[in-house]
C-alpha cells in the first residue's frame, strides 16, 4: 500500500525567510495609486453588474476610468525619470 503525501516544497513555494527586497517594496509603494484607482473602477463596475446603470453610475464609472488612466500616466512618467531599480 502506497501512502499519498503532499510535497510541502512544491505546494508552498514561499519560505518564511524569503522576504520582499526593499526595491520590491518600493515598487509596490510606487504602484499603489494605480492599484487603488483600479479597485475604485472595479467597485463602480461591480455596483452595476446586476442592474442597468443610471446616469450617476455612468458618471462614477467614467470618473473611475479617468482616475485609472491618470494614475497609470503618473506612474509611467514617474518611473521614466528613475534610473535603475524595479519599475
Amino acid at each position: 500500500m502506497s501512502h499519498i503525501v503532499t510535497v510541502q516544497d512544491a505546494v508552498t513555494a514561499f519560505e518564511p525567510w524569503v522576504e520582499p527586497s526593499d526595491a520590491e517594496l518600493d515598487a509596490i509603494d510606487a504602484e499603489m495609486p494605480v492599484i487603488r484607482a483600479e479597485m475604485e473602477l472595479l467597485d463602480a463596475q461591480i455596483a452595476v453588474i446586476d442592474r442597468t446603470p443610471c446616469e450617476l453610475d455612468e458618471r462614477r464609472i467614467r470618473r473611475a476610468r479617468r482616475r485609472v488612466l491618470a494614475a497609470h500616466r503618473a506612474h509611467i512618467n514617474g518611473a521614466s525619470g528613475q534610473t535603475g531599480g524595479a519599475a
